[in-house]
């Protein structure tokens, strides 16, 4: 049986004190998967908060491009936003699709896509820790760890990959309905 930890102390000393409680190590290179925020979007959880747990793991923040127009979108300027949040300063960073190709990941008996591309980096990690916040999604509902791998860990082309049903790996932001435009973007 799997055990769940609730706490109503939300601190950095408390997410590591959890973490501990697991008792688990993650062995060789460690990837930590976290939402690092758009350029002016405050709803994401600073690297202040999450610095004693990532520097107990001892692990480098990972994150992919975005499919949508933004600040995100391209490698350039995913950097300056990772490092306008400051997570450069903290820790070392990996954007996993920062160059191609892709990783292409099978995902047998899938419903409606068969595979999936991530930032072909994460073949560079051994172990993954995915620090999420809780956030709700129009297309995944309220599962923050969920979305952060099946979309954060897939690189620009698998994002517009599983937003389009398997339809194109480009162009995601004029393959989107008008009202997911808004979504996308948060």
């Amino acid at each position: 049986m799997e055990k769940v930890y609730f706490s109503k102390e939300i601190s950095p000393e408390k997410v590591l004190e959890m973490y501990q409680l697991l008792g688990k190590k993650l062995d060789g290179k460690v990837a930590i998967k976290l939402h690092s925020g758009e350029a002016g979007n405050q709803n994401f959880l600073k690297p202040e908060f999450w610095k004693p747990v990532i520097d107990y793991v001892g692990g480098t923040v990972v994150e992919c491009n975005t499919a949508y127009e933004g600040e995100r979108n391209t490698t350039a300027k995913h950097k300056k936003t990772l490092e306008a949040h400051g997570w450069s300063r903290y820790f070392k960073v990996d954007l996993l699709d920062a160059e191609g190709p892709d990783l292409e990941i099978a995902i047998p008996n899938g419903k409606v896509i068969q595979k999936n591309f991530v930032g072909k980096d994460l073949a560079d990690y051994d172990s993954l820790l995915v620090l999420s916040h809780f956030k709700g999604h129009a297309m995944g509902g309220f599962g923050g760890a969920l979305k952060n791998i099946s979309i954060g860990i897939a690189s620009s082309a698998g994002k517009a990959w599983i937003h389009t049903a398997g339809k194109t790996k480009t162009d995601l932001w004029n393959n989107l309905p008008e009202q997911d435009h808004f979504l996308e973007s948060m």
